[in-house]
């Protein structure tokens, strides 16, 4: 398959996702959500655009989370540029959310260039930045990097489903049960200076991955 066909996705992959979208929609009615620290998005962080953060494996709960994620913003999704990111893109598709096709691995630069020009444009971004290969739960610098050069803040999300199936793939990626409760939490948001030595880059990224992979309280 040519490259460019690949990127924007076959007629096969797009009904795919779009049967995709409607089937997660249609579960989704059945989920219980409890979200708090989005208050931050409509009052110290309303006048800018964020970079969400989320790990691939809880990737389920963001459609549903959209409208408040986005607020007064349209926001977009770094899908891959493989198959299952053109699938991916037009699943979200159905939430009324937009997508950049890259990697870290695969037109990871195009990708960097491509999502920052929507934060400048105003949109709200998010990414999983241990996606798409892994390693699970490790996060990869594009997403501070991101930050470092737009100026816009890391807002982490954090998730935990009550009950879930967890897949035989390379993050045990997690299907809420149907009538479960998912617990969605907004971390405080986190700015990356643009003048930054190696070693403080670094502790960022540590800092964050930290973040990512705090506990989730559900009191």
């Amino acid at each position: 398959m040519a490259k460019s066909q690949e990127i924007r996705g076959t007629w096969k992959q797009r009904a795919i996702g779009k049967a995709i979208g409607w089937i997660l929609r249609v579960m989704g009615w059945t989920l219980r959500y409890k979200m708090s620290g989005f208050e931050q998005i409509t009052s110290k962080l309303s006048d800018k655009p964020v970079i969400y953060s989320l790990w691939h494996n809880r990737i389920f709960a963001m459609p549903y989370t959209s409208p408040q994620l986005g607020a007064e913003r349209d926001l977009v999704v770094l899908t891959s540029a493989s198959k299952d990111g053109a699938i991916l893109e037009n699943a979200v598709k159905v939430f009324g959310v937009g997508a950049v096709r890259g990697s870290s691995s695969r037109r990871g630069a195009a990708a960097l260039i491509a999502l920052r020009k929507k934060l400048t444009a105003g949109l709200h971004v998010c990414i999983t930045p241990d996606g798409p290969r892994g390693p699970m739960q490790v996060l990869q610098a594009g997403v501070i990097k991101l930050a470092q050069s737009s100026g816009s803040p890391i807002v982490v999300i954090n998730v935990e489903f009550s009950k879930c199936w967890r897949l035989k793939t390379w993050d045990k990626f997690c299907i809420p049960k149907p009538f479960s409760k998912v617990y969605v939490k907004l971390e405080e948001a986190v700015e990356v200076p643009k003048e930054l030595s190696q070693e403080e880059f670094e502790q960022y990224r540590v800092d964050v991955e930290s973040l990512m992979n705090t506990e989730y309280n559900q009191s």
